[in-house]
């Protein structure tokens, strides 16, 4: 069994590091950049960065963000926010990302999937989903920061993503994003047991025994981390000892 990856999730508006819930109410966190060198330093396996506005200006504005990490922090680079093509794509791989994530552009043209995958490899092509519950086990995939509809069922998509060619899923409950109540456990294990591509669950972490229950009950195969490293309530290390300690595989620091 692969490693559990233990993702810092970081969202950004502008030049700064943001935190909301539901992915709304925005409150300003600190630089971007001390915080991800942080988050290398205490030994996170992987960055997602997220320009959480890019999808209203049609741009993603984090060229200048994530060139200044890749000179600093070596652990793969997940960015995602405003990608609308290939050449987005490419732009933000020749600048240090590692992987791309796109949501919005996908729901609008599904074959921008396939074209990212054949020319830069389905392992660079990440799908993410904003997820909302619309009835039991029922979920809504939304754009835009979880603020338009799309009529996708999320299980449906993610199958339908996997097949178009991406190579991972980055699955973001909205209902229960900055609530620190636990991860939507049900969501995740829905998709995972739908798709054989890896799932990174996000989205209510406030305890390290939600993410032992989201990687165990959901089968996760990565988690994203935010608020409880933002605002230190939870080391880095200390999760990793926890998911140890609770028999989940994860790289040794």
């Amino acid at each position: 069994m692969a490693n559990l990856r233990l993702i810092a999730r970081l969202d950004i508006k502008g030049p700064n590091l943001i935190k909301g819930v539901h992915l709304e109410g925005l409150r300003v966190v600190g630089d971007p950049q001390e915080h991800a060198r942080q988050y290398y330093e205490q030994g996170a396996d992987e960055l997602v960065y997220m320009d959480i506005v890019a999808s209203l200006y049609g741009r993603n504005n984090l060229t200048d963000i994530v060139r200044r990490a890749a000179h600093d922090i070596f652990v793969p680079l997940t960015v995602g926010g405003g990608v609308r093509s290939v050449d987005d794509v490419n732009t933000l791989l020749r600048v240090g990302a590692d992987k791309v994530a796109v949501n919005t552009a996908a729901v609008a043209r599904p074959e921008l999937i396939t074209e990212v995958a054949r020319r830069f490899g389905s392992q660079c092509m990440v799908l993410s989903i904003e997820a909302k519950r619309v009835g039991k086990d029922r979920w809504e995939a939304y754009t835009d920061n979880g603020r338009e509809k799309t009529g996708l069922d999320v299980v449906d998509w993610a199958r339908r993503a996997e097949k178009l060619g991406a190579g991972e899923i980055l699955l973001t409950s909205v209902d229960q994003e900055g609530t620190r109540k636990g991860f939507d456990v049900a969501l995740v294990r829905a998709v995972a047991t739908t798709v054989s591509i890896p799932v990174i669950a996000s989205g209510g972490m406030g305890t390290v025994e939600h993410l032992v229950e989201v990687v165990k009950s959901g089968q996760a195969d990565a988690v994203a981390i935010a608020d409880v490293l933002h605002y230190k309530r939870i080391g880095l290390s200390e999760i990793r000892a926890h998911a140890a300690a609770a028999g989940l595989a994860v790289r040794k620091p």
